[in-house]
């Protein structure tokens, strides 16, 4: 019995350690940036999610989009206002962190319709999880969806950002992109702040991408360009990146590699505390704390962990650490 437990034990040991080979072969030959990972179909929400504002509140339950005549011209528009506008005005424009939308008018009907794609449960969530006592792993809210309703508020779109005519395409090409869309809805489900990338040089790696509302326009505007639509912009089509940049990253393994094995207990630990300082509904005097708490873990220990195709990654942090710009994508037609 002792020598079967032996065996039995070295097989285990032999075991986890050709798998974990196996994964450092695969990081070896590792393609960067890392492959946004899709899915079958969009899971359930987690009821302990909570939105403080409904997601889509006058669109479609079930994200479809109606069918237009294919005799009809669709006038294509690009929306962009500052994030929470409705909450702060222009305040977070000023730092030109920027939301992105497409709008659609009807020459036959004179309908008009908005396009957007972002969080579920807010930018929050979705850039750092809960930490729930009763759930051993972080708590990711971080899904994401696209959201399409009738009507096009003007006055928001243009007060403080842009709505600018790009196009126009038939009800064919409409239609064509709204499949292309639910399917892109479907397999595309959490939402991915930051872009991760070597250096600030035109020339720099980037390591992982971002999957946010402008991610979203910039795929759709790719879309039309290949249905055949012709797009144009009277203006220089910029848009809000939010960066980290950091050495080579090291993958650190999926949540039931890390929260799931006594061995990791440290790094679990780490993990859990790092996410800790960004946790939601802190004090003033909290706020001030995690700031500096912050400040330590990036700049002065130069580490952040991401939370990437749910799995985690160590960033060894350089500077300028982090970074908001705001920078052209020109249309894909230009």
């Amino acid at each position: 019995m002792m020598t079967y437990c032996l065996v039995l034990f070295l097989s285990l040991l032999l075991c986890f350690g050709f798998c974990a080979e196996l994964r450092n072969c695969e990081l070896r030959g590792q393609k960067w940036p890392v492959p946004y990972k899709r899915f079958d179909y969009r899971p359930d929400v987690d009821s302990y999610c909570q939105a403080l504002y409904p997601f889509c509140p006058t669109g479609d339950p079930d994200g479809r989009i109606p069918y237009i005549r294919e005799s009809d011209v669709i006038s294509v528009y690009r929306l962009q206002t500052p994030v929470w506008e409705f909450k702060y005005g222009d305040l977070l424009g000023k730092m030109h962190i920027m939301h992105d939308a497409i709008g659609f008018s009807s020459s036959e009907t004179g309908a008009n319709f908005t396009m957007e794609w972002y969080e579920l449960f807010q930018l929050g969530n979705c850039t750092f999880p809960h930490l729930r006592p009763e759930v051993n792993a972080p708590f990711w809210c971080n899904q994401g969806a696209a959201c399409f309703f009738e009507g096009i508020d003007d006055l928001h779109w243009s007060q403080n950002g842009t709505l600018d005519k790009i196009g126009e395409i038939s009800g064919n090409q409409f239609n064509d992109m709204a499949k292309w869309v639910q399917e892109d809805n479907r397999t595309g489900i959490y939402y991915e702040t930051w872009t991760v990338r070597s250096d600030l040089s035109p020339n720099a790696t980037v390591w992982f991408e971002s999957y946010d509302c402008s991610q979203f326009v910039h795929r759709t505007y790719r879309k039309l360009a290949e249905l055949g639509a012709k797009l144009s912009s009277r203006t220089q089509t910029n848009y809000t990146k939010i960066y980290l940049y950091s050495g080579e990253p090291t993958y650190l393994g999926n949540d039931s590699a890390i929260f799931g094995q006594p061995a990791l207990k440290n790094l679990a630990m780490d993990i859990k505390k790092f996410y800790y300082t960004f946790r939601p509904h802190q004090s003033f005097v909290d706020i001030a704390l995690s700031l500096l708490a912050a400040y330590e873990k990036v700049v002065l220990n130069k580490m952040f962990y991401l939370y990437y195709n749910f799995e985690y990654w160590q960033l060894p942090m350089k500077y300028p650490y982090i970074q908001i710009t705001y920078e052209e994508v020109p249309l894909p037609s230009d």
